[in-house]
């Protein structure tokens, strides 16, 4: 008999009965998305992982504690057979085909009536991939086709919304930006750019995409923030897709709620796109993590771009001094001077390590590690330059340092 191809069809399973037969690692991977789909799920099964039982707890799904027995489909509208008992799988499977509900089996697809593709879900459009018995090639065609939708490639062409999208591009690797931030990007029109953001993203822009830098530059040439907002307001009023490109994430620091707020007040459309923060990323790719069990349970982020004695200054420094935990300092570079000797001076010990990491994530990256008393000294003999990340506190001990500046 000739082999047929299966018949593609998407399942409506709001409020219709699903039945799941089995608690394993197969249902731990297939209920989240029958639960998404709205379906009333009863799980029939002596036992289940951590994570089924979390689901049943929670009222996600309905769980009998027992073995499958005949009867347990009356009802139901699909079926996933998925324990390790043969004969509980063939009775199962059984019964589905005498009452006409389509039924998977995680054992035998061969057996089964329906095949589960692989799937793959990006700004509400679901990639459903099927290639009879090769669940591999599958998982790589669907992984392909979700991957040219996620960083925009295969939508290019597609007609733009405009508008104004600020979005954090993370602390400097541009494999570290959102998803969503990189298809927004590849949708763009306009690109405004600070130097801080992921420079390396811009070279896979199309020719016709306008870049305006925005770098601020420390002490040196800027583009002033009216500008900026004025920028994105006029792109945005000639009907282009604008995107503002900010290192780190758009409101930890980076005026992104200024821009936003001028937006606003011209009646500007804006979509915020959060990204990862330098705050804890760049900690983290030396090996410090900001907060470890027994050495610290908070972390503080501040910023130095004015020294503790500048009136401006609205840190309260002679209380984070009190604080045990970690300290995190950006945009102190030239300040750390300053701000290590007013740590000390309300009650911080002067040998509390610190660590100074350098352009972090990139291929430049360097740390130095010193301490209070020493961190201005360590810096300036280092030639350490903005943009750094600043750790004080005992999580720099947790793994080992770096050693001396390259």
């Amino acid at each position: 008999m000739a082999e047929h191809s299966a018949y593609p069809v998407g399942l409506r399973l709001a409020g219709r009965r699903v039945v799941v037969i089995g608690g394993g690692q197969v249902a731990q991977r297939r209920l989240p998305a029958l639960v998404a789909a709205g379906a009333d799920v009863l799980l029939v099964s002596p036992s289940a992982t951590p994570s089924v039982d979390a689901m049943a707890e929670t009222g996600e799904i309905r769980w009998e504690r027992r073995r499958y027995r005949d009867g347990d489909l009356d009802g139901a509208w699909y079926a996933l057979i998925a324990t390790r008992d043969r004969v509980a799988n063939d009775a199962a499977s059984a019964e589905a085909e005498a009452r006409r509900v389509w039924c998977v089996r995680a054992d035998d697809a061969e057996a089964a009536t329906a095949w589960t593709p692989a799937t793959g879900r990006v700004e509400g459009v679901t990639v459903a991939v099927l290639s009879g018995n090769d669940p591999r090639r599958s998982a790589a065609v669907r992984d392909a086709v979700v991957e040219g939708l996620r960083d925009g490639s295969l939508t290019r062409n597609r007609p733009r919304t405009p508008g104004v999208a600020l979005v954090g591009g993370g602390p400097g690797d541009p494999d570290l930006i959102t998803v969503r931030g990189r298809r927004l990007l590849a949708e763009a029109d306009v690109v405004i750019a600070d130097r801080l953001g992921p420079r390396d993203l811009l070279d896979e822009l199309p020719p016709h995409v306008e870049v305006i830098d925005a770098a601020k530059i420390p002490y040196g040439r800027y583009m002033a923030q009216e500008a900026i907002n004025n920028a994105l307001i006029e792109h945005a009023k000639a009907g282009k897709a604008v995107v503002r490109l900010k290192g780190g994430d758009p409101y930890v620091f980076g005026r992104g709620m200024e821009e936003l707020q001028a937006l606003a007040e011209a009646g500007i459309p804006c979509t915020v796109v959060p990204g990862i923060s330098s705050s804890i990323s760049v900690p983290g790719a030396v090996g410090i993590p900001v907060t470890h069990r027994g050495v610290a349970h908070e972390f503080t982020v501040v910023s130095g771009h004015v020294g503790p004695d500048d009136p401006r200054s609205l840190v309260d420094w002679a209380s984070l001094a009190k604080l045990t935990g970690t300290l995190v300092v950006l945009m102190g570079v030239d300040k750390i001077g300053l701000i290590a000797e007013a740590l000390v001076r309300h009650g911080r010990p002067a040998d509390t390590p610190v660590a100074v990491v350098q352009e972090g994530t990139t291929a430049t990256q360097r740390r130095v590690d010193a301490t209070l008393a020493t961190v201005g000294e360590t810096v300036r003999a280092a030639e350490i330059r903005p943009p750094a990340v600043i750790v004080i506190g005992e999580v720099v001990n947790v793994a080992a340092p770096a050693g001396p500046a390259a």
